[in-house]
């Protein structure tokens, strides 16, 4: 519903009653009524220059919006900034629209937001709302109508403008700690490193002010008479990968249980951030944008963000077969580990552990729903199954 309604400013707008003016203004000229000449003349005049004016209305006229945060957690506030400025020295009456997603929209807000105002010669106005992240995906605002027209709002114009979107996160949720399978302890030696490994020591050099004691070499410091402290290669680290299989969720419209998984996985990839680990995704479900359902493991400070930014892009709709998805386009490295993500452990995520069992990397099943999860643990001897809500804390 729109959040203003077509109104009707002034009868003499309407092309008949116009036409009628018209008959009584050659009326008054037959008859020479001046009085009614000069109302004649008046009324053409006025709706004559409000036309022009509001034909003209749009010149001149900036408009720009902004939101403070586009990126959010569900619960978080945001604030959605319009100015309009009235570059011209023609005043007009302003008016904006705009429909939102209500999942961005606190709960007593209706979903379309308007304001009104004028606009003097050479003055701006700002119109906020302040919004609510309500649940995870990709929301747009808008699109934003604007109306500008003539003071007495006769003849206004209208455009429309192009949508703002918010991203919002997956809920992060506390998780138990659980064993991530592990191909090595340290990883293996790799100068491109920032892990020092203290098992492949390269020699020893004098001590540098600020390292730890530990790393002290007491006989190299007694053999040169100085304080000398341990030269480390570096080592790889920890690498997981997350994968979440879409399919069955879609097949079984289990929503519920997939936004629930996505909350799982987020917290999962924002726990291993935080422990140092190299992250990657990848998934067989459409996202929204037409992004890349692929993120290659890496360590940098923007890959948490992509990771989250892809769960809160994923629909649940699949693409292709998952395995299919994994043998096109994954580039996996040595010693990484996987975790999947799925709604039930059945022989699909079977095939998925065989992918990776021939690649000899270990995985752990995640599993949304529990029934076939005795049968599941008789079938995949090399994997641990968890439910996910197990993890919850």
């Amino acid at each position: 519903m729109e959040a203003w309604e077509e109104r009707l400013p002034s009868l003499f707008i309407i092309p008949l009653v116009l036409v009628a003016v018209g008959l009584f203004f050659f009326i008054a000229l037959l008859y020479n009524q001046r009085d009614l000449i000069c109302l004649a003349i008046l009324i053409f005049g006025v709706v004559g220059g409000a036309k022009i004016w509001g034909r003209t209305s749009f010149s001149g006229i900036t408009y720009h919006a902004t939101i403070d945060k586009t990126k959010a957690f569900p619960g978080e506030n945001f604030t959605l900034n319009i100015d309009v400025e009235n570059a011209k020295f023609l005043p007009v009456w302003l008016q904006v629209n705009i429909t939102a997603d209500s999942a961005v929209l606190p709960a007593s807000q209706e979903t379309v937001l308007s304001g009104e105002s004028g606009l003097f010669w050479h003055q701006r106005a700002r119109f906020s709302w302040d919004l609510t992240a309500q649940r995870r995906g990709v929301h747009p605002i808008g699109p934003a109508r604007v109306r500008a027209g003539d003071l007495l709002g006769f003849f206004p114009e209208e455009r429309k403008e192009d949508d703002l979107y918010v991203i919002v996160y997956p809920r992060i949720i506390p998780l138990k700690h659980f064993a991530v399978s592990k191909r090595d302890l340290f990883g293996v030696p790799g100068t491109q490193s920032p892990v020092k490994d203290p098992i492949y020591i390269l020699g020893t050099r004098d001590y540098q002010h600020g390292q730890p004691a530990k790393y002290i070499h007491w006989k190299a410091s007694a053999r040169h008479s100085r304080l000398q402290e341990k030269v480390f290669d570096h080592s790889e680290q920890e690498k997981i990968l997350l994968a979440i299989d879409v399919e069955l969720f879609s097949s079984n419209r289990a929503e519920e249980e997939f936004e629930r998984t996505l909350e799982i996985a987020a917290s999962l990839a924002v726990q291993l951030d935080r422990q140092g680990y190299s992250l990657g995704l990848v998934t067989n479900g459409n996202l929204t944008g037409g992004k890349s359902a692929i993120l290659p493991i890496a360590r940098n400070p923007q890959q948490l963000s992509a990771i989250l930014e892809a769960l809160a892009r994923l629909r649940m709709e699949p693409g292709m077969d998952f395995r299919d998805t994994l043998e096109r386009g994954l580039s996996l490295p040595w010693g990484v580990s996987c975790v999947l993500f799925t709604l039930e452990a059945d022989e699909k995520a079977h095939a998925v552990e065989e992918y990776f069992a021939l690649r000899k990397i270990p995985i752990i099943c995640m599993a949304a729903r529990v029934p076939s999860m005795s049968e599941a643990k008789r079938r995949w001897l090399r994997t641990k199954i968890y439910h996910g809500e197990d993890i919850r804390l």
